[in-house]
């Protein structure tokens, strides 16, 4: 065994193929040989490796610690491996288990294999044999997490994942603060109306952070019922409620070493709420109907479009959990105040749905152009969004088509043929209009200075100076 070792250590492993040092391992043996053989094999290769005696030491073990596989002897003082496999499945354990023993039959390995053993190997064993094991048992866990969270992205995607898309003042501002705070740790909480694109913001933070690599896992706590949400996050046993005939990992697990976005977070009840804090603080969850909790290793961004802080005062959301969740705070600026996105996100829509829709894009023109920037967009990026998809599919940009108080900005019913000059005009004399005269206030809603606002209407002569005087 240890002239294997040796020539496994010569030549590398398969470790160039996946990450070894992102799992970890609990090895349980009470023969110190062999847990001393296996601590010298493992520790070579992966990020944490630990053994136990008894089954009473690796509980202790694991109610500290979370691990990936356990590397468990079946015959071990007190209960047997075999044992306490059931115990654990029971208990929801959702990781791999390599059963070993010296002494096996038939039977000992078909209640190894109903138990939930991942693999079954005999003593003595070669180091490839068990290196191998242990690898197919990573990569099995790694497409299983990878499948789930593809699958739930195809599931609940309602559109599509489109970046950060502009080059106006407050989405440069957003991508500075996003390259900063995703390198962090820490919680973050994303502020913004319904459509701003939150998610999007969610992915950016997961993608410039160290966790890139690992799972990425969004849920809207709108969508599930308060009475699956507990399982949903935490997972269940079987048992543990009508309806729940097996054990089912919750998305901690499946988000394990990477991100869990928490989409509109003031629709958790306050009951969940409760659960949440205290598992954001120990960085332990507990499957519903399970007395063991399991270390978690996740990073939470939540997002809402509500003001926390007045839910809060309101007794709908809990203080705690607010000044837990906004360690920092990010807002995403609606649509409205970065109208000068709007050409860039239209060409970007433009060019993803055509190749969707199969067919040809459309042409912007500069009037079509500064009709939708002239208006409010109450949807903001999402109703943008689906305008492009509308008009792809009709095949035009038609006047009717177009949102209605952006055609009344224009005047004359929304006459597309008006040049640029007076479309800006227009605009600008109506917010100018909308703000009762005062300069400073269009100029902010506007998004440019107060001196450009008097420039233009020092360009437009004395006709129009009686509209605006403050």
């Amino acid at each position: 065994m240890q002239r294997d070792e040796e020539q496994t250590a010569a030549v590398p492993t398969a470790a160039g193929e996946f990450n070894w040092q992102a799992h970890s391992v609990l090895i349980v043996d009470d023969e110190e040989g062999m847990r001393h053989f296996l601590e010298r094999t493992l520790k070579r290769r992966c990020g944490m490796v630990e053994a136990a005696a008894d089954v009473e030491q690796a509980t202790e073990l694991m109610t500290r610690l979370h691990f990936d596989l356990l590397i468990l002897d079946i015959a071990l003082p007190g209960k047997s491996g075999i044992e306490w496999l059931h115990e654990l499945r029971e208990q929801g354990f959702g990781g791999d288990v390599i059963l070993i023993t010296a002494f096996a039959d038939m039977e000992t390995a078909i209640d190894a294999l109903r138990g939930g053993a991942s693999d079954f190997i005999l003593k003595p064993f070669r180091i490839d044999q068990i290196l191998n094991s242990i690898k197919r048992c990573f990569e099995r866990a790694r497409l299983a997490r990878e499948n789930f969270v593809l699958r739930r992205e195809l599931a609940e995607r309602a559109s599509d994942v489109v970046g950060l898309v502009g080059h106006s003042a407050a989405i440069q501002q957003l991508r500075g603060m996003i390259r900063r705070v995703g390198q962090m740790p820490s919680t973050v909480l994303l502020l913004g109306e319904s459509g701003t694109g939150k998610e999007v913001a969610a992915r950016a933070l997961h993608q410039t952070s160290p966790r890139a690599q690992r799972p990425f896992v969004p849920l809207n706590c709108a969508a599930i019922s308060s009475e699956l949400i507990e399982s949903e996050l935490f997972g269940h046993v079987k048992g543990a409620f009508t309806g729940a005939t097996e054990s089912r990992n919750g998305l901690f697990y499946y988000a394990h070493g990477g991100t869990l976005f928490l989409d509109e977070i003031s629709e958790l009840p306050l009951a969940m709420q409760t659960r949440l804090l205290r598992v954001l603080e120990e960085r332990r969850v507990r499957p519903v109907g399970s007395e063991r909790e399991i270390p978690v290793d996740v990073r939470i961004i939540a997002a809402s479009n509500r003001d926390l802080a007045a839910e809060v005062a309101a007794g709908r959301f809990r203080q705690d959990l607010y000044f837990r969740l906004a360690v920092v705070d990010i807002r995403i600026p609606p649509l409205r105040e970065r109208a000068e996105d709007i050409p860039d996100l239209m060409r970007h829509f433009m060019d993803m749905l055509s190749v969707q829709l199969g067919v040809a894009p459309l042409p912007l023109s500069h009037a079509l152009i500064n009709c939708l920037t002239a208006y409010g967009w109450p949807g903001n990026v999402r109703e943008l969004r689906n305008f492009v998809e509308r008009s792809l599919i009709l095949g035009v940009f038609p006047t009717e088509m177009l949102p209605v108080e952006a055609c009344a900005v224009l005047g004359g019913g929304g006459d597309l043929t008006l040049t640029l000059e007076e479309v800006e005009k227009r605009h600008i004399l109506r917010v100018v209009e909308d703000c009762k005269g005062n300069k400073t206030e269009a100029a902010r809603r506007l998004g440019v200075s107060r001196k450009t606002l008097d420039r233009k209407f020092a360009d437009w002569g004395d006709d129009v100076r009686s509209a605006a005087v403050v």
